[in-house]
């Protein structure tokens, strides 16, 4: 998989585009900058919008090619972003640490999301924000984007039952459309999901 992720990261151009994922970016702009932990972060296009606007970023991935991009569009955007290469399974968290977090399109599987999930819940303070765009289950084949494994997908009430030590302040399954480079073109099923740790 690692293989697979450098390779779509290394063409020129960005995968998912340089603007930021449009739900993360609304959830952001209604809060004040703090220290912020974006896991699977890719090409850095939330990173870089987070710290223009004044958050302090640590992002990770496990692809090198990734990171690379990433530093790429920070420099022209002229700001600095801290970023790892880390598989979910082995990242050190730090608990009570970050203000908000963000989960924008995480591909993993259910055995390794869930105990990483609890671990990115446990890095927030209490009050810090978790937001979550996630591909649901139905949108399995569609050729709008994602991943084409129901494993790597969401199930509604599967996921709201992951949701423990946060209090939910919206959590919903809708269809979206998507503008977001070329990989994430057209209508699609996501989960959204912002929640406040307790």
């Amino acid at each position: 998989m690692k293989d697979f992720w450098n390779e779509r990261y290394s063409e020129s151009e960005y995968a998912y585009g340089k603007e930021p994922n449009q739900f993360f970016k609304r959830a952001l702009d209604k809060m004040n900058p703090g220290k912020l932990l974006l896991p699977a972060e890719g090409e850095g296009r939330n990173a870089v919008y987070a710290a223009k606007n004044g958050w302090d970023v640590l992002a990770f991935d496990y692809s090198e090619e990734a990171k690379q991009k990433a530093l790429e569009l920070a420099g022209e955007n002229g700001v600095n972003i801290r970023y790892e290469v880390s598989f979910a399974e082995d990242v050190l968290l730090p608990e009570n640490e970050y203000d908000a977090a963000a989960l924008i399109f995480v591909h993993l599987p259910k055995d390794v999301f869930e105990p990483f999930l609890q671990k990115v819940i446990q890095s927030l303070k209490p009050g810090g924000i978790l937001i979550l765009e996630l591909y649901s289950e139905k949108q399995l084949g569609r050729d709008s984007g994602g991943p084409k494994s129901k494993e790597l997908l969401f199930d509604y009430d599967e996921l709201r039952s992951l949701l423990k030590g946060v209090k939910v302040d919206l959590f919903e399954e809708k269809e979206v459309q998507l503008e977001e480079g070329k990989y994430h073109q057209g209508k699609a099923f996501v989960i959204h999901g912002i929640a406040t740790r307790k």
